[in-house]
């Protein structure tokens, strides 16, 4: 619920759960996997509420899916406290920050995703509110410029990113606490699976959810996405139950593969296999072989290829692997990556024109 000021509330009437139930876990015993990363958060809040002050500002990295966001709103809760949610591209200006910081109530936490996107400006002022919760707003331009010193209430800073390195040394330095999210095990997926049926009010049994699982490449996100859309299949070309046989039927028609590869996924091995020979083939070369942008092969399609071993990135340019020739069906010729070690020289000489 929104409360005034803009704050959103740590808890959620029974009403609001009535009108849109979520799957998002609400208090960290309900967190499933990342145990290290909920011990360590844990210890943290719990050290802060028995002293009686904020806790550490805290960053969390890592891909996409794994539950950054809803950590965010588990420390407020944990905290019983508001949270501001904004995201790094949003604050464009120093005064942008500024209204949030001030606007913020005692305890309060402050969650910025992709933080590291945040305007250089904007992440200068941030580093006095953090460290001494207070702002310098300057009014004017040029010699009459004045900076007017402004208190912040202490508060929690929540960093979400999934792109750490791009994090500048200055900003890392003030999070008290940097945690990285992994990719979930099957198994850890079936159990997240599980709970957000029951939630939902998904029949499913166990081979079921295990079949799920194992398509949703390591992510929760997608692993809670995929369920939608295999309930939705149990329910109109079934009996309403998610089975293993009707979890397969329904990935199949909605064009997920056993290993939880998509139409995208396996455009992009079908055209370095049957279309390049398996590369090296340069990344725009590619994208256009398979009518997408660069950005959209190299952000949305490759980390997954190359986590799964499947595709392999080198300085001429993407090669795809021996796994990935057999999972289309196609015998690897001699000297495939991943079968027989590429050369040296040809792996590590860089194209002309290519981005590799």
């Amino acid at each position: 619920m929104t409360e005034p000021g803009g704050l959103v509330s740590a808890y959620v009437h029974d009403a609001e759960l009535d009108a849109e139930a979520t799957v998002r876990p609400k208090r960290l015993s309900e967190f499933i996997a990342q145990d290290r990363v909920r011990d360590q958060l844990d210890l943290l809040l719990q050290g802060a509420m028995r002293r009686g002050s904020p806790p550490d500002h805290i960053l969390l990295s890592g891909p996409p899916g794994l539950g950054k966001t809803s950590l965010a709103n588990i420390v407020a809760a944990e905290l019983g406290a508001g949270i501001r949610v904004t995201s790094g591209p949003a604050i464009e200006r120093s005064g942008d920050l500024a209204a949030i910081l001030t606007s913020l109530a005692e305890g309060d936490v402050l969650f910025i995703d992709e933080i590291h996107r945040i305007a250089k400006p904007a992440e200068e002022l941030l580093y006095s509110a953090m460290e001494d919760f207070r702002v310098d707003v300057v009014v004017g331009k040029g010699p009459g410029a004045t900076a007017i010193p402004l208190d912040v209430e202490p508060f929690t800073l929540v960093g979400a990113t999934t792109r750490s390195g791009l994090l500048t040394g200055p900003m890392r330095d003030r999070f008290g606490f940097v945690a990285h999210l992994d990719f979930y095990a099957p198994g850890e997926l079936e159990l997240l699976l599980q709970r957000s049926a029951r939630i939902l009010g998904v029949r499913i049994t166990e081979e079921g959810a295990r079949e799920v699982a194992g398509r949703s490449r390591g992510t929760p996100r997608i692993a809670n996405r995929l369920l939608r859309r295999v309930r939705d299949f149990a329910e109109v070309r079934a009996d309403g139950i998610v089975t293993l046989e009707i979890a397969r039927a329904a990935l199949k028609v909605y064009d997920v593969d056993a290993l939880g590869l998509d139409r995208l996924d396996r455009a992009v091995l079908t055209a370095l296999v049957e279309a390049f020979r398996g590369g090296p083939v340069g990344l725009s070369t590619l994208a256009v072989a398979v009518g997408e942008q660069p950005d959209t092969v190299e952000e949305v399609c490759e980390p997954f290829l190359v986590r799964a071993g499947l595709l392999a990135r080198t300085p001429r340019g993407r090669v795809a692997t021996e796994a990935a020739w057999r999972h289309l069906g196609h015998t690897p010729p001699t000297g495939t990556f991943g079968a027989n070690p590429i050369s040296a020289p040809d792996l590590f000489t860089a194209g002309e024109d290519e981005r590799p």
